[in-house]
């Protein structure tokens, strides 16, 4: 069983490469790093930063060189970080993990980019047509030739996989800076507002024979109807009753935003190999941060029950890419259990799996909390444990991580090319 820890730009850049591969390897035990290539805004602390505490991340930047030959004629390119100006920090973590055996993975935030009215052509849009101006369409043709290039480019830097967050459609609730609402938005309507109707989801629907304007209408009024009077008829993590909705029309939407999706991680785990075949692309399920991700205590249907409210079919993506990284954003033990129990029952037996926990608050409060469910992990034949986050836990989480880890993920000292 593999394992790393998620990094951001700031964490090497400040503390330095060698100092970070050495906590990782040495104070963590752990077997690789996995740097966030391409990275959205927000607002976050620093408990061990010897620079800076409070950092305000840049929306949608990415923290190596761009190859320009793959972004020509493109309508969007990747906006490179501030924080590493000429240099490629990707570069600088595989010159600095191979000669120590470590893995050098690639964390890329593809669709959720937070640019702002620089995207409005290509952002989702509701049934009313505004635009969420944080998120990519996945359906929109220019925002799927620059995710196969983005893609393609990590893959070229030589890094063993790349995690590939926000692949996918978008929840209504992901959250923007003084985002307001003073009516409670029911989550039936906050799914309905989650769908897109932007000129490619609209063109690929009625292709698939969905009556495209009065799906929309009728989906309008639901909203409207539903932020008047927030009982919900149907409940919303119901697959069956929700694609029931509409004359059943919804769930011919519904498998239109599957296919989309499927597509498109088909497409870039095509780039990537044509890039450079030992590079592995694993798409992550976010479901388990959607339950857990505030509080740390998920409740009602497993994880992988709602995958398909953001448009991904766990057993269609482990066949285009063979392997999966899920989140278990839960405090409590037997939570992680029955959340990764629901992923194996889910994802075809060949499928290599691999979670992210978070060895910090508010999912742990200590070593033992941690180590029981990497022994959770480890017991269900799990092929990588991932920990969110190195930059954003206390450094004691490393200590935490280096107790809870079996002996098997501790020899890091073996060369891959052995």
């Amino acid at each position: 069983m593999r394992s790393s820890l998620l990094a951001f730009a700031t964490d090497l850049l400040d503390e330095g490469l060698d100092v970070v591969a050495d906590n990782v390897q040495q104070r963590a035990g752990a077997s690789g790093i996995t740097l966030a290539a391409a990275y959205h805004d927000a607002r976050d602390v620093f408990p061990h930063n010897p620079r800076r505490v409070v950092y305000f991340q840049e929306p949608g930047a990415v923290f190596f060189q761009p190859t320009p030959r793959l972004f020509n004629g493109l309508k969007l390119r990747p906006v490179v970080s501030q924080l590493i100006g000429e240099g490629d920090l990707l570069a600088d973590l595989v010159n600095t993990t191979r000669p120590r055996g470590l893995d050098t993975n690639a964390w890329v935030v593809l669709l959720h980019v937070d640019r702002g009215r620089a995207i409005d052509e290509f952002a989702q849009r509701n049934a009313f047509g505004d635009p969420y101006l944080t998120q990519l369409c996945p359906s929109n043709p220019d925002v799927r030739a620059y995710a196969r290039a983005l893609i393609a480019d990590v893959a070229s830097h030589g890094v063993d996989s790349i995690l590939v967050e926000s692949f996918h459609f978008f929840p209504f609730a992901h959250g923007y800076h003084h985002e307001r609402a003073f009516v409670e938005i029911s989550p039936l309507t906050a799914f309905l507002l989650s769908l897109c109707f932007c000129p490619s989801c609209a063109a690929a629907a009625v292709d698939s024979g969905v009556a495209t304007p009065a799906l929309q209408a009728a989906v309008q009024a639901k909203i409207r109807a539903g932020l008047a009077s927030p009982a919900d008829s149907v409940e919303v993590e119901d697959n069956e009753a929700v694609r029931a909705l509409f004359g059943g029309q919804l769930g011919v939407l519904l498998d239109v935003r599957t296919s989309v999706v499927t597509s498109l991680v088909a497409e870039l785990v095509e780039a990537a190999h044509e890039a450079n075949p030992a590079s592995k692309v694993v798409p992550i399920d976010p479901s388990g941060a959607i339950k857990g991700y505030a509080g740390g205590r998920p409740t009602g249907a497993p994880a992988a029950s709602i995958s398909w409210l953001l448009g991904i079919d766990l057993e269609q993506l482990a066949h285009v890419t063979g392997a999966i990284e899920v989140m278990a954003y839960a405090a409590n033990p037997e939570r992680v259990l029955v959340d990764l129990e629901t992923y194996l029952e889910a994802l075809p037996d060949s499928t290599e799996i691999g979670v992210i926990l978070r060895p910090l608050n508010p999912d742990c409060d200590g070593p033992a909390n941690l180590r029981s469910k990497v022994e959770i992990v480890s017991s269900l034949g799990f092929d990588r444990v991932d920990f969110y986050h190195y930059g954003l836990a206390p450094l004691d989480a490393l200590d935490w991580i280096k107790s809870a880890l079996p002996a098997a993920t501790l020899d890091v000292s073996d060369s891959k090319e052995r």
